[in-house]
């Protein structure tokens, strides 16, 4: 008797046992932790399209939790209006509400995009992103396609310190000629390898993703060969006209210290983060960065920055930017005939357009120093809408040697010193024709026309006698300052 209340009772905690699994099994969970899990986080179109077509890849959904979840919401953030679709259990679909997932359980979302890479009103780069609504959590999937016939540079290497992959553009021995037959999309970090070299021909069109920049590394080298009517332009990968000039839209282009000369010449860097971040690693190789005939513009930060490095820049304007249209902290410059001019109207800038230091405190409080070896700026103009452009921030144990010949500067420093600052025009503004659509010629009643020193002109390594539109700085009564020569109409 006692033997069968005893097997009776066994089967009946038997029963009771699979019944409360059954029951938490299939109970559906509220719990806010519960998560999806994704078989990846970006979905890449990475076929470059030649001819008007479509392809489809997919992503699977995971439940990893203890029990049966429910999605609320899967979506595009895009929807209807989104180039690419979805195919959730069958169904093409923009959304879909209410599905559930058993424990451990998975389902397949199939993404299709369909693309005519021959329109050039579509972007270089569709982007868009799979919601996934689940207990009051919100997660997304990326989606990425190329949308036109391009060269596509897609980072598939991580390095630790570089927050997006990069890809080797330009390897060791390697000489890798870009040129304008189409245009050249980087997602991600392109990148000129040591001991190798990017040519960039006349007229290339360069366009960056968000985040995405050009790193020429230690011992790399670049050359931009724009021409006068057929520039290189470096800029996002946006093409719709609010895009136009709109800055913060890629990283900068990041250069070390190079075997031989990096040059840029008939450039446009515009609507980045950085223009052109120049620095050593280890130490100086003696070569130079040149810039000539090039125009950096709308920077969300610095338009060039300099650090322990050599610059050479002719015929060239830095403009617009949230902080510093020029920052060189040490090394060696030479400046003859350039524009710095700063009208920044995106936000409230606070700090002078143009800094030279030997020394210098970012707002971490990270402080980079280095010896200003010489510092030479020669028939330029500095100025902008602050009451005060040009700061010098140094420390006396580092050299600082500098010379400012025949310059317009908007300053309230002292520069009553002749030695340093020679035959120079203090707070005279210099009349741009129209800084709103960065028109930095200047008007007929101009303070700087005329104003410049021929020996700047003649003492230069570089052909400095025809201005950045090609017009001549020596067949009237003297070269004016800045980038642009002024012609009567």
């Amino acid at each position: 008797m006692i033997r069968s209340i005893s097997f009776s009772l066994f089967y009946f905690l038997l029963i009771v046992f699979v019944v409360s699994s059954c029951t938490l099994d299939d109970e559906i969970s509220t719990d806010p932790s519960y998560k999806l899990g994704f078989s990846t986080d970006t979905i890449m179109f990475d076929t470059v399209f030649t001819t008007l077509g479509s392809t489809t890849r997919f992503l699977k959904v995971y439940n990893r939790n203890d029990n049966r979840i429910n999605i609320t919401k899967i979506g595009l953030a895009g929807g209807s209006n989104s180039q690419f679709e979805l195919n959730i259990n069958g169904e093409p679909q923009s959304s879909v509400s209410n599905i559930e997932l058993l424990k451990g359980d998975s389902l397949f979302v199939f993404i299709k995009v369909t693309v005519d890479p021959t329109n050039q009103n579509t972007p270089m780069v569709l982007t868009d992103s799979i919601i996934f609504s689940t207990n009051g959590n919100t997660q997304d999937v990326d989606l990425v396609a190329w949308g036109q016939d391009a060269y596509y540079y897609v980072g598939n290497k991580h390095i630790e310190g570089l927050s997006y992959p990069y890809s080797i553009v330009a390897g060791e021995n390697e000489n890798i000629l870009w040129e304008d037959d189409k245009p050249h999309v980087v997602y991600g970090w392109a990148v000129v390898d040591s001991a190798g070299t990017l040519n960039i021909g006349p007229g290339t069109d360069i366009h960056f993703h968000q985040n995405s920049g050009l790193w020429v590394y230690r011992g790399g080298n670049i050359q931009v060969n724009g021409e006068k009517d057929s520039l290189v332009v470096f800029q996002g990968d946006r093409l719709e006209q609010e895009y136009q000039d709109l800055p913060g839209q890629w990283d900068r282009i990041w250069i070390n210290e190079g075997s031989v000369d990096n040059v840029f010449d008939y450039a446009v860097i515009k609507n980045g983060f950085i223009g052109i971040h120049a620095e050593t690693f280890v130490d100086d190789m003696g070569n130079t960065l040149v810039l000539k005939n090039t125009v950096v513009k709308n920077m969300t930060a610095f338009g060039l920055f300099s650090f322990a490095f050599r610059v050479k820049s002719v015929n060239s304007v830095y403009a617009n930017c949230a902080a510093h249209a020029f920052l060189g902290v040490g090394g060696v410059f030479d400046f003859r005939h350039c524009t710095f001019a700063n009208y920044w109207s995106g936000s409230i800038r606070q700090v002078q357009s143009f800094v030279l230091a030997n020394t210098y405190e970012f707002g971490s409080g990270y402080i980079i120093q280095s010896n200003l070896a010489d510092a030479y700026f020669g028939n330029c103009i500095v100025y902008g809408n602050l009451d005060d452009e040009f700061y010098f921030s140094k420390t006396n144990e580092l050299d600082f040697n500098f010379k400012f010949d025949h310059c317009n500067l908007k300053t309230e420093m002292d520069i009553s010193n002749t030695d340093l600052f020679v035959n120079c025009q203090k707070n005279s503004d210099p009349l741009f024709v129209d800084y709103t659509i960065d028109n930095y010629r200047v008007d007929t009643l101009s303070p700087v026309i005329d104003a410049g020193g021929l020996e700047v002109i003649d003492q230069s390594q570089i052909d400095i006698a025809n201005d950045l539109d090609g017009n001549s700085r020596i067949s009237d009564n003297g070269p004016d300052l800045g980038a642009y020569e002024f012609v009567p109409e």
